[in-house]
């Protein structure tokens, strides 16, 4: 995509778009540049006055250094990494790919070199290519492996890219002899469109063979187009207003026509000419789903002022559907990009910034059929920074200054989703979303925990709202706590869902050896119990100013939405409360949790509960009715009641639930050994001869069971004929 070209850089309306057909000499607007509500443009000459020698010193070393403003007064930034290129200069022509997004560097049609930068080293590449004129276009395919250069309205030219550059190149022109080539996409490995004046050319190219095979054309009138390289989704504009839109997708070598639509136009003129322009749309994947984005330009007059942006959103078997209305309460010069699910929406007269979320439901209208929208926050500029510069060398070193850089500038192009590039300074940013400053920006927690949870790597922002939620001074009320735990256990719950089904394809798939299903690709943070615990419970209940009742309200309102969310309570939540009543003396609250079952049983937690016996007696009664209640954990009431030589009380409960015959004589025996009551080792003792009769026809013990020390004992002390005989 052609970014500048320096022989019109001084004349150029950077902010303003020509027809498509002059793109060898243009800026994509809108996504590539500013789009204007009040239509006019005005001249570069006195607007990109940057002289050569700053470029000289910005070109030979230089770094980004943020401002010393406070953080906490921006919620957008640009990215401090930046892609650094070669700047536009007489002999430097820059491009722009949006597919790989790599930045191209042209020296002299690419006789003294192409520069290429990407988001890392295995796209950036050096090569020299032969100068045969001026380059329109120039693109990597996806594999970096062939690379399509475009120097006429005509042809498009290739070279393949292997272990090293084959300098022989091949061509394709476009079919008829008045069609022109407005533009070309990679969409996929080795396929190529060309958009044409007459439609779409879909091409495999065979490198091997060094030519290409035509698979299919369209044909329909094109005013301009706009590519979606995500989605492999094309996008042409017809008809004389330019506001007929015809969507193509490809997929696995094949392209889909899909249903054309129309756009709104607030007015139209006489006679008819081309209103919809190329600047005023883009295409962008918004929560999984593909929009067209519309900047519309109200007509002058009173009350209609502002611009405003309109989604439509594509359909497979029907036309794009009108569905989301931004309004921007302003009008000028705009340009839009996509950030974390947020449309960012630029503005550079006032030189701020709004973002929009289409997911959130407040701050919304809605007629039953469009959504329109306000600003999620009023608009703000982009965080300022400084750009340091390395100049003259001294004695002491080289001179470092630093220069306060314009935001907003008309140098700066916009492209999908989140890119900003200054050809002029030769640098390449994301637009980034700070969430730490929202903190503070939207005080309605609820509001803010539906924000947060969109958003990506919000986990320890989400959790630092609720640390501080809970935070003496700055405490919410217990219902908006309640409806943010809600908010939290919603999501968990859904994602527990999720990994169940996974669990079980991949069951299934195993079953069958088909191969494992993917797992499914989650956008927002999940806030886990032991998240909860670690980050914010845990330090909650430690803070001695923090009144007792509302720490276990607080508690006791976590575990009540996970249960409403059908979510196993994890026992650590059930000891947080536990320990905070007993520190607090807090035992009849105790006692009606347990018995009214606000505290759900478990092994764990009778254990708990065992062991506070000493500073509250019911609570040994209370653990041996919640073991009993599990029915699985027998073995556990076994070990407490011999634990307490209550021998004959566990004799019962054996016998009660019919475990008489596995359970360990042994065991039995030498816990009555140790009790030194004979009478008791007595009783324990014949207990387990009848058990032995019963189950084997003879009272003795079997050697397996080990009780040889024990059967002396009773020996010594009652004799031989206690014994019990079989009776023959």
């Amino acid at each position: 995509m052609y970014l500048v070209r320096p022989d019109v850089l001084a004349d150029l309306p950077v902010m303003s778009s020509p027809s498509s057909g002059a793109r060898s000499t243009s800026l994509r607007t809108f996504h590539t540049a500013w789009c204007t509500s009040s239509r006019d443009s005005s001249c570069l000459r006195d607007k990109l006055q940057f002289t050569t020698n700053m470029l000289v010193k910005v070109e030979s070393s230089w770094s980004w250094e943020t401002s010393k403003m406070a953080d906490d007064s921006f919620y957008l930034e640009l990215s401090r990494s930046p892609i650094r290129f070669d700047p536009v200069s007489n002999v430097n022509n820059v491009f722009f790919d949006e597919n790989n997004r790599q930045v191209f560097a042209v020296r002299s049609g690419g006789a003294t070199g192409v520069v290429v930068k990407g988001p890392d080293a295995k796209t950036s590449i050096n090569f020299r290519m032969e100068d045969k004129g001026s380059v329109i276009s120039i693109k990597f395919s996806y594999d970096l492996k062939i690379l399509a250069i475009q120097r006429c309205y005509k042809t498009v030219e290739f070279m393949n890219f292997g272990q090293a550059v084959d300098p022989v190149e091949y061509s394709q022109s476009c079919k008829g002899k008045t069609t022109k080539i407005i533009g070309f996409n990679w969409v996929a490995i080795n396929e190529v469109v060309f958009i044409t004046d007459h439609g779409l050319e879909y091409y495999q190219v065979i490198p091997e063979k060094k030519t290409l095979k035509s698979m299919k054309t369209y044909n329909v009138s094109v005013n301009w187009f706009v590519y979606l390289p995500e989605s492999a989704l094309l996008l042409l504009s017809s008809s004389t207003l330019g506001n007929v839109l015809h969507p193509y997708l490809f997929r696995a070598g094949q392209v889909f026509k899909l249903p054309k639509f129309e756009v709104d136009l607030p007015v139209v003129p006489k006679p008819p000419k081309l209103c919809l322009l190329e600047r005023d749309v883009t295409m962008a994947q918004i929560y999984g789903q593909v929009y067209i984005i519309v900047l519309r330009h109200q007509p002058r007059g009173p009350g209609h002022a502002s611009a405003e942006v309109v989604l439509y959103q594509l359909q497979k078997e029907s036309p794009a559907k009108k569905t989301n209305v931004l309004r921007l309460d302003m009008s000028g010069r705009f340009a839009v990009n996509i950030v974390d699910n947020l449309i960012v929406v630029h503005h550079q007269a006032s030189k701020t910034s709004m973002i929009f979320d289409i997911k959130l439901q407040s701050e919304t209208e809605s007629d039953g059929y469009v959504t329109y929208h306000h600003p999620v926050l009023s608009p703000l500029p982009i965080k300022p920074f400084k750009l340091r510069v390395t100049g003259v060398p001294t004695v002491a070193g080289p001179e470092v200054k630093e220069i306060n850089c314009e935001l907003y500038s008309p140098n700066w192009i916009v492209f999908q989703p989140s890119i900003i590039i200054d050809a002029k300074l030769g640098c390449l940013w994301t637009v980034c979303l700070k969430l730490e400053p929202l903190v503070t920006m939207i005080p309605d927690k609820c509001r803010l925990m539906d924000f947060l949870l969109l958003r990506r790597d919000c986990k320890m922002v989400i959790l630092s709202v609720c640390k501080q939620m809970l935070t003496p001074g700055r405490q919410c009320n217990l219902p908006t706590i309640a409806s943010i735990f809600d908010k939290l256990n919603r999501v968990y719950r859904s994602y527990l869902e999720e990994e169940t089904a996974y669990a079980q394809a991949v069951e299934i798939a195993q079953a069958r050896g088909t191969g494992t299903p993917k797992r499914p690709q989650r956008s927002q943070a999940v806030i886990d119990q032991s998240d909860m615990y670690t980050h914010v419970l845990s330090i909650f209940v430690d803070n001695k100013e923090i009144k007792y009742k509302f720490m276990v309200a607080v508690l006791v309102e976590y575990i009540r939405s996970l249960s409403q969310f059908q979510i196993p309570v994890q026992h650590y939540l059930y000891e947080l409360v536990i320990n905070t009543l007993v520190q607090n003396n807090c035992f009849y609250q105790l006692h009606q949790f347990l018995q009214y079952h606000v505290l759900s049983d478990s092994k764990p937690i009778a254990c708990l509960m065992l062991s506070l016996e000493s500073v509250y007696p019911p609570a040994h009664q209370l653990a041996l009715d919640m073991l009993k209640r599990l029915s699985t954990a027998n073995e556990e009431i076994i070990e407490v009641l011999l634990s307490k030589h209550q021998l004959l009380t566990a004799l019962r409960f054996i016998r009660s639930v019919g475990i008489v015959d596995t359970v360990s004589a042994r065991k039995f025996l030498e816990a009555a050994h140790a009790t030194e009551d004979n009478m008791l080792f007595y009783t324990v003792f014949k207990f387990f001869e009848q058990r032995n009769l019963r189950l084997r026809g003879n009272p003795r013990f079997a050697p397996g069971e080990h009780c040889e020390q024990y059967i002396s004992h009773f020996l010594m002390t009652f004799g031989e004929d206690a014994l019990t005989t079989v009776v023959q």
